[in-house]
This record gives C-alpha cells, sequence and structure tokens, in this order.
C-alpha cells in the first residue's frame, strides 16, 4: 500500500517547512552570536576586565542570543514533531509503532495527538 500523496493542507509539510526556516535563521544568528563571543575573547585576552566586557557588550548579548535560538528551535521542532506524529496516524500507523519509531512511549505519542487536536481513534 503506497502512502497518501501530500496535499495542499499538509500541516506536517508545512511545520517541516517552517522547521527549516527556523533551523536556517538559527544557523545565522548563531554565526553572529559566535562572532561577537570570539570579539569578547580577543578583548579578555588583551586583558581588558570583565567589567568592562559586560557592560559594554551591546544587545543582544550573546547569551540573549543562544536563548532566542533555542527557543524558537524548540518551539518549531515541537510542532514539527506534533504534525508528523499526527501525520503517520493519518496514514493509519499505530500510536505504539509512532511511539516507537520516534523513541518515546506510546502516552507520549497520545499526548502529543492531543495537544494536535488528534487523539487517538481521530
Amino acid at each position: 500500500m503506497s502512502a497518501p500523496r501530500p496535499t495542499g493542507d499538509d500541516t506536517a509539510l508545512d511545520a517541516l517547512d517552517e522547521l527549516v526556516r527556523r533551523i536556517d535563521e538559527s544557523v545565522d544568528e548563531l554565526a553572529r552570536a559566535r562572532a561577537r563571543a570570539e570579539a569578547l575573547l580577543a578583548a579578555r585576552r588583551a586583558g581588558q576586565p570583565w567589567l568592562e566586557l559586560v557592560t559594554e557588550e551591546s544587545r543582544p548579548l550573546v547569551v540573549e542570543s543562544i536563548s532566542t535560538v533555542l527557543s524558537c528551535l524548540a518551539t518549531a521542532g515541537s510542532q514539527w514533531r506534533r504534525e508528523e506524529a499526527a501525520a503517520l496516524q493519518r496514514e493509519q500507523v499505530s500510536i505504539n509503532r509512532i511511539a516507537a519509531l520516534f523513541g518515546v512511549t506510546r502516552q507520549r505519542i497520545s499526548a502529543l495527538l492531543k495537544e494536535n487536536g488528534a487523539g487517538p481513534g481521530s
């Protein structure tokens, strides 16, 4: 039996598309944060006091950039996982099989599907 072809209303595809966009944005943001961190390292190694480094660092701080990236990726990743589980369920894949594929418990998959409004039996 072949899987259904994606339709214009493929929310899992949309979620994966969004995840890819967020990954690309994150790579760019992390590259900027890395460059700023390297500048801080160089300044400290040149003898600049920590107080000066901290008070002169412009916003967003390196740590703020990293926190933003992690939050965005976690949100997009969670949405993708929920949509992926729902897509598998729509293809008649059992909750036990989805759990095995994801490496989590069947209870976690049930919770993901409920979060997505596609509980077991939907």
